[in-house]
Order: C-alpha cells, then structure tokens, then sequence
C-alpha cells in the first residue's frame, strides 16, 4: 500500500497541469495564425508572472499586479 501511494505522489506534481506552450509548427495551417497569437500571450503571462515572482508579490496582489503587467 506504501508502495502505491508513492507511486502515485511521485508522478503527480502540481506541474503535470501546467498549460503547455503553444507550438504553431504543431498545429494545421488554418489555425497557424491562432496558435501564434496563444503563445505570444502565453509568453507575455509567463513573464509578467516571473516579474511578480521577482518584486515578491503576496499572492492576494498577485492577480492585480498581473493584469496592470499584461496591459502594458
């Protein structure tokens, strides 16, 4: 039972639910232009994420700090 139960913490991590950045290559050609639009967003949220990870924001301002970081 052990055993199980570590499998299971072992591959599950908070990260395995992650959003996966968009490949636009991966997808078909009529959905090229979407798909680059995503990641450019993904792009810009990851930063913008990384920016309050650097200022250390409180997770209750984190939301707000972000938006006014994606409005930019």
């Amino acid at each position: 039972m052990r055993l199980v139960m570590f499998l299971i913490l072992a591959f599950w991590s908070g990260n395995s639910f992650a959003e996966k950045l968009i490949d636009p290559n991966a997808v078909a050609p009529e959905f090229r232009v979407a798909a680059e639009k995503r990641r450019a967003e993904q792009i810009k949220l990851s930063e913008c994420q990384k920016m309050a990870d650097q200022a250390k924001v409180l997770p209750r301002d984190r939301t707000p700090f972000v938006t006014s970081c994606l409005e930019k």
